[in-house]
């Protein structure tokens, strides 16, 4: 996500296959989400067949999954949006939405848990063994809040990020990783899986989504939309009354820009195109066979899904052409390349602010300097760590944290400004041929799973993992 609201406020104060070279595609079993979903008047009523594969090394008595949309709910121990930005996103006043679960089978038993209700606990039947399945059915209903976030209906549309239960990440160490709905940063750590969805919306909207959208079937005044997406670590789907749709291509890619409110979405199309054609080259091919940008009612700069990403309707031309790029960059790092964003939020937030430097490095014509964002980066954090000095007497500058563990411009100076000096320094370092070649390295041998700083050391070698440990600790 692009934090270009919060740093300027501060201041002011088909089938889609995975064709990653490091990654086996569709030969890999993985986890399936068949969802079933209907919308009508802010409420969803859906029903998810999950097909879970036990990928673990013992047997998986029970499964976890995350319940984002329940933070949007009144008296949520974790809000989703901070006090500072609660105006702008809630533009009618308080809002309220859930999550709720109707039924799960075939269970054994199945509760709502967690610090904050965002946790759907499943004892399954039977244990599955190592290389098993099983499938849940999982009915719930999703009513939303009248919020610009990424579950909400906002003025000029309706954002469904995280709309349906999501499996937690299982570490052998601590068991399922729950996330809570941390207002600064992406509370999100998922796994890629295969994604079958069946979308049923008014025949009056114009439907955005994750992956390739078939043609609609109609029945009265609804539509109905069928979806894929294979080897996935998310979905979402944003849909209209108003959006005008601009279709381009990179390569073989199908880039789709879905907008109500933009003069010049020629040039944005052109600049979607350009920038996933510089990354595709320069880190990977890109994963899938659609890419979509839909302008959207979003409280901050925007916000990444694979295949999809919001950009704020509130942004000014160059921080929107800015969260464009920096979005799309995030089809590498956390759409294919994923990390514990909760955690290490820098591996994904910083490695995106840097891959915008070097397009804009590369394409002068969009009048942004990649010199002038790194000086830009280097004042901001400087003049952060001047300020932690004199009120705190000394500063905790390191990166791996919890979000719990961070204010809201801290998180920001650290996990983009700091994370963005961290990759200019490696480049400096290594030189520009062996710096990108690290990273299409820590790409091509990490897309499809979860990396950690210890996988970015790795691929940098002696000399780079030295200077990521000195950021990360905070030496630097």
């Amino acid at each position: 996500m692009k934090r270009i609201l919060l740093f300027l406020s501060v201041v002011a104060l088909a089938v889609p296959l995975f064709s990653f070279a490091g990654c086996a595609g569709n030969e890999v079993p993985r986890s399936k989400y068949e969802i079933s979903a209907a919308y009508e008047g802010g409420v969803l009523n859906a029903e998810m067949v999950f097909t879970y594969h036990n990928a673990e090394g013992c047997d998986m008595p029970a499964l976890e999954f995350n319940l984002y949309g329940n933070a949007y709910r009144e008296g949520a121990a974790f809000a989703p949006v901070s006090r500072s930005y609660r105006a702008k996103a809630y533009y009618n006043g308080d809002s309220y939405g859930n999550m709720e679960i109707a039924e799960v089978s075939p269970c054994a038993a199945w509760e709502v848990c967690g610090q904050d209700e965002n946790i759907l606990r499943v004892e399954l039947e039977k244990p599955v063994p190592p290389g098993g399945e099983a499938s849940l059915t999982i009915r719930y209903t999703l009513t939303l809040a009248e919020v610009e976030h990424r579950t909400g209906i906002a003025r000029h549309a309706v954002n469904l990020g995280n709309f349906y239960p999501v499996l937690c990440v299982y570490e052998p160490e601590i068991g399922f990783y729950e996330c809570e709905y941390y207002s600064h940063g992406d509370p999100f750590y998922s796994e890629c899986a295969d994604y079958f969805v069946e979308f049923t919306a008014g025949a009056e909207y114009v439907v955005a989504a994750s992956g390739a959208v078939s043609a609609a079937t109609a029945a009265g005044s609804k539509k109905t939309y069928s979806m894929l997406l294979s080897n996935a670590r998310d979905f979402a789907i944003v849909l209209s009354d108003e959006f005008t749709l601009s279709q381009g291509r990179a390569g073989d890619v199908n880039v789709l820009y879905y907008s109500y409110d933009d003069e010049d979405a020629a040039q944005t199309l052109a600049l979607l195109e350009e920038s996933l054609a510089y990354f595709s080259d320069t880190f990977g091919e890109y994963p899938y066979q659609t890419y979509s940008a839909v302008q959207t009612g979003f409280c901050y700069g925007g916000m990444e899904y694979p295949a999809l990403v919001m950009l704020s309707d509130s942004l000014e031309k160059s921080s929107y052409e800015y969260a464009a790029v920096h979005e799309t960059a995030h089809q590498w790092w956390y759409a294919a390349v994923g990390n514990n964003e909760l955690e290490h939020a820098w591996l994904d937030e910083g490695l995106a602010e840097y891959s915008t430097v070097l397009f804009f490095e590369g394409h002068p014509q969009y009048g942004q300097s990649g010199a002038e964002l790194v000086e830009g980066a280097r004042k901001v954090y400087g003049a952060f760590h001047t300020v932690q000095e004199q009120l705190e007497g000394e500063e905790d500058t390191s990166m791996s944290r919890h979000l719990r563990d961070f204010g809201e411009y801290e998180y920001a100076v650290i996990a983009y400004d700091k994370g963005l000096l961290l990759f200019d320094t490696l480049r400096d370092a290594l030189g520009e041929k062996r710096f990108l070649s690290a990273l299409k390295k820590y790409c091509r041998e990490n897309a499809g799973g979860i990396a950690a700083p210890e996988t970015l050391k790795s691929a940098f070698g002696s000399a780079g993992g030295q200077i990521i440990e000195q950021y990360e600790s905070g030496q630097i």
